[in-house]
């Protein structure tokens, strides 16, 4: 499946068009699209090796280094490439990957023990992990169907600061999603506009064409409901992750 980019284009779009283009279309549209040559986990395997070797930890490698979490590489096997690249790399560098490191594979035992008490505090289940969409996810995510026939209804659940990539619906009649806050805080937030606060109770409705994206604050286990809106010939257009400059608005 083709990774869509679209942060050239938005950052850079009008000072350096085509490097936009170059950065958009070829290196995500191509590169990181020809999964039949090697997997996104191990694309972004090599990526982070290759800027750790660089010494670059910046924002831009905290991208990559999430991109790997959600491509599949745990914190055991983040931890041993690191470990592995030092001796080639150089030791500095790799403390300033583990510290980065650290912040994106959270401590996983704080991180069960808060979950136990999230998924008490709420009436649906929290389900498995949503694994079949984890490419389109920055941290983990829960999925638990709650209805699969006449209107599909899914409980989605994220662990604090993962959210879904930017995306948008389409159908050419009816379609859209509906949201309904079941336990936690979590955001919602549509291109252009400021991120809203959803809580238990609270309703969002998402028009057709709408570019948007929802998930859990920083601090907060959060769940929603997701209602898929019945409509004709209906597909999700999945586009860039969230980045940091764009999540940190809801702090």
């Amino acid at each position: 499946m083709a990774v869509k980019q679209t942060a050239g284009r938005n950052q850079l779009g009008e000072f350096a068009p085509k490097f936009a283009q170059l950065n958009d279309d070829v290196l995500f549209g191509e590169v990181w699209s020809r999964e039949d040559k090697l997997s996104l986990r191990d694309r972004s395997l090599v990526t982070v090796v290759a800027l750790m070797s660089q010494g670059l930890t910046d924002e831009s490698f905290r991208y990559h280094l999430m991109s790997a979490k959600a491509n599949g590489i745990t914190r055991e096997e983040i931890a041993e490439i690191v470990t592995h690249a030092a001796f080639y790399a150089g030791w500095p560098k790799a403390w300033a990957v583990f510290r980065m490191a650290k912040e994106v594979w959270n401590e996983v035992e704080a991180t069960d023990d808060a979950k136990s008490v999230h998924e008490n505090s709420m009436v649906f289940p929290i389900g498995e992990p949503n694994d079949a969409f984890a490419k389109y996810f920055i941290g983990q995510s829960y999925l638990a169907p709650v209805s699969t026939s006449q209107v599909g209804i899914f409980n989605v659940t994220f662990e604090p600061g993962c959210r879904n990539n930017w995306h948008i619906h389409h159908a050419d009649k009816g379609g859209g999603q509906i949201l309904v806050g079941v336990a936690g805080r979590g955001y919602y937030q549509e291109w252009g506009k400021e991120p809203v606060l959803i809580m238990p109770g609270d309703v969002v409705n998402i028009p057709v064409g709408v570019k948007h994206w929802h998930g859990a604050a920083p601090d907060s286990w959060f769940s929603h409901l997701a209602v898929e809106v019945p409509g004709e010939n209906g597909s999700n257009e999945w586009l860039e992750p969230v980045d940091d400059e764009q999540y940190g608005k809801v702090k």
